[in-house]
């Protein structure tokens, strides 16, 4: 018999997905993570370079230890991997976030892309299919964009 889900629902900062016999809980934490790894494998593979820029962007972003990081990393992986409809997750997920968030975010995922040294156009879609995906405004995306440069140039 196949479940089907009931509506997502948040609950303070934790989207909340059941079924009759299930119950997931998502953390912004989660979410965050669960992006880099979505755009970093837009290429088909994750470099050692883009796990190591993950784990210290979410390592700096939420203050967490490096194994922390690495749990939620490995997490997201393995979800991406086990879940045909992880778009549709990130997109519920999506809702964890403020526009604040989602600017600190796409420059994030900026780096994340540029991890590797490799500007890979499967990497660049993903990131601008993945800011699609969790609803960044095209002005907030500009300023990821100055944002990053700014970081990165300086």
């Amino acid at each position: 018999m196949i479940e089907e889900p009931k509506a997502p629902r948040i609950e303070g900062d934790e989207l909340i997905i059941e079924t009759q016999s299930t119950t997931e809980r998502y953390d912004a934490k989660y979410l965050v993570s669960a992006l880099l790894v979505f755009v970093a494998k837009g290429d088909g593979v994750i470099s050692g370079d883009e796990t190591a820029q993950m784990l210290q962007l979410v390592s700096d972003h939420f203050e967490l230890q490096s194994s922390e990081s690495l749990e939620l990393i490995t997490n997201a992986m393995e979800d991406i991997a086990d879940n045909p409809d992880f778009e549709g997750l990130l997109r519920h997920l999506s809702l964890l976030l403020s526009t604040e968030e989602k600017e600190d975010v796409a420059v994030m995922m900026l780096k994340v892309v540029a991890a590797d040294g490799r500007r890979d156009v499967e990497e660049l879609e993903k990131f601008k299919s993945t800011a699609e995906i969790i609803d960044i405004s095209a002005e907030t995306l500009h300023r990821a964009y100055d944002r990053y440069f700014a970081e990165t140039q300086a």
